[in-house]
């Protein structure tokens, strides 16, 4: 037996950089269902990174949301945001910092416990990772319940770095990631 795979309803979609951007994102999410255990409904973003136009048009709207000026570095977080940072640093010429499950990087780290929705993982990022007030934007594929999003805000300054902005492709709004970021601006393309 294998998994229905559906498409995101498109309908209505909104997005931080507008309806626009959202509706690309929409358009090329798939939902798994059961997936990676049952009762959880996976949102797919793959199809959207296979879509050189659509990933290149998404990867021009994160920088054109935040300004290729206001950060100095990238850092994403394992693993389909290492996807988002790499293209991001690289079209504007900053480097990139991954932020990885605990026990992949080989000095010296920070880590980071959290919940997630159907469990508990740890982060890590090298303690030197960032200078001394180094601006770093922090891309992510999926907004949940936020306790990923805060590990990472929360290493990036212990490292020495200053968050200057955290972005998502996708927000699942109804799980209310935003409100435990609440003293962090949040930029989604595409909240369902």
């Amino acid at each position: 037996m294998g998994r229905t795979v559906t498409e995101t309803h498109t309908a209505g979609v909104r997005g931080d950089s507008g309806p626009e951007v959202a509706q690309l994102v929409a358009s090329r999410l798939l939902d798994v269902p059961d997936f990676p255990k049952p009762g959880v409904v996976f949102k797919d973003l793959m199809p959207l990174f296979a879509d050189g136009e659509a990933f290149r048009a998404v990867i021009d709207g994160i920088i054109a949301y935040h300004g290729p000026e206001s950060f100095d570095t990238v850092a994403g977080i394992e693993a389909r945001g290492f996807v988002l940072a790499a293209a991001v640093a690289y079209a504007t010429g900053v480097g990139v910092v991954p932020v990885r499950k605990a026990g992949k990087l080989p000095r010296a780290t920070h880590s980071a416990s959290y919940a997630l929705e159907y469990g508990e993982a740890t982060l890590e990022v090298h303690q030197d990772a960032f200078t001394a007030g180094h601006r770093v934007l922090v891309l992510d594929d999926v907004l949940a319940t936020g306790g990923t999003a805060e590990a990472t805000l929360d290493l990036v300054e212990r490292a020495g770095g200053t968050v200057a902005g955290f972005t998502v492709l996708l927000e699942l709004g109804f799980l209310e990631g935003r409100k435990r970021l609440a003293q962090r601006p949040v930029h989604a393309l595409l909240t369902v």
